[in-house]
């Protein structure tokens, strides 16, 4: 056997905040329980920025220390004792590792706040690379009719928006307001649409708010100074508010739109504090609550929503060798879409 002398390029992390360097590394092996797969795309994501910025610093550094957690392809080899999946099978590359499998909240279905769970390209080498190695039990099927590249940043963005409506435990004709309408925000405008929920998108850029009418949202609001007056005047207000914008500045106007018993979602990380009166959670019964990605479960159903229906983001292609670059505009914040690195062959 030669199989370890054997490399593959990848983007690989030697400083914080340093470009990456595209260089060959040795190909991985699929140890017992784990499958190789063999990249035809991977998604960027903004966690991704803070990974590289050394923001989410790991307890043990993977080695080579290869970024990436959307990625997409094919099952290249199974390792022992896997069963379930056969060379050549469609498979995407989550967030999600693995995690315990013990704790209450892998036992309790909640394995997405399983606080000891390992994610590719922080804990483990990632997707960034021609191949990567996967648990078999956390990887996700893919059947043949996807599409490789808009189909790789469901592995991400796409699941922390399905899990975020699901968080909100939003129901068909219910409402809610979506804040935020950048990659996330706009899957989750679909997905809460298709499932029979009247949404509001909220954004400070009009032109994303056009763009999430076309993808489902009843009405819409620009996010200005006068946001919460206006949404504080309405005398129907919300049964859920979901946070994908990454600052506090939505706090007031989630406050003033949400009813009560309503829910409240953080799915943007967001690290400034903000002010919240216990004596209105007293009167108004309202939940607040945050989400982190999604179950495997949860991955189901909405890569089977994709499948009947694929969910629509703007993507733009790049080489791996652009990698860095995608990086940098993300975190200016200037990007136009999701970039999906396009592996060759």
């Amino acid at each position: 056997m030669t199989s370890h002398t054997q490399t593959m390029r990848a983007a690989v992390l030697g400083g914080y905040g340093e470009p990456l360097a595209v260089t060959g590394v040795p190909r991985p092996m699929a140890g017992p329980g784990q499958i190789l797969v063999r990249l035809q795309a991977c998604g960027v994501c903004h966690t991704d920025v803070h990974i590289w910025r050394g923001e989410s610093v790991p307890p043990h550094a993977p080695s080579p220390f290869v970024m990436g957690h959307e990625g997409v392809g094919r099952v290249e080899a199974l390792g022992e004792g896997v069963s379930g999946w056969a060379v050549g099978d469609g498979v995407g590359v989550p967030w999600i590792h693995d995690t315990c499998c013990r704790c209450d909240e892998c036992l309790d279905g909640y394995e997405s706040f399983c606080q000891h769970h390992r994610a590719h390209g922080l804990n483990v080498p990632g997707a960034f690379a021609e191949y990567v190695v996967c648990d078999a039990r956390f990887a996700v099927a893919l059947p043949e009719t996807i599409d490789p590249v808009t189909t790789a940043p469901l592995m991400c963005a796409g699941i922390t928006a399905y899990g975020a409506v699901k968080r909100a435990g939003l129901k068909a004709g219910e409402s809610a307001i979506v804040f935020g309408c950048g990659g996330l925000g706009l899957y989750a405008v679909q997905i809460a649409s298709r499932l029979g929920v009247r949404v509001l998108a909220v954004d400070r850029d009009p032109v994303k708010l056009e763009i999430a009418r076309i993808y489902g949202a009843a009405e819409t609001e620009i996010a200005d100074s006068g946001l919460s007056s206006r949404l504080a005047a309405r005398g129907e207000k919300y049964h859920a508010c979901i946070n994908f914008a990454p600052t506090a500045a939505t706090w007031e106007a989630m406050v003033a739109g949400i009813r009560p018993r309503g829910r409240i979602v953080a799915a943007a990380m967001v690290f400034q504090p903000v002010p919240l009166i216990q004596e209105w959670l007293t009167a108004t019964g309202v939940v607040i609550t945050g989400t982190s990605v999604g179950t495997r479960q949860e991955m189901r159903e909405l890569v089977d929503m994709h499948v009947r229906k694929p969910l629509e983001t703007t993507v733009e292609t790049i080489k791996l060798e652009e990698v860095s670059n995608a990086l940098a505009v993300l975190e200016k914040g200037q990007s136009k879409g999701r970039f999906v690195i396009r592996f060759a062959g």
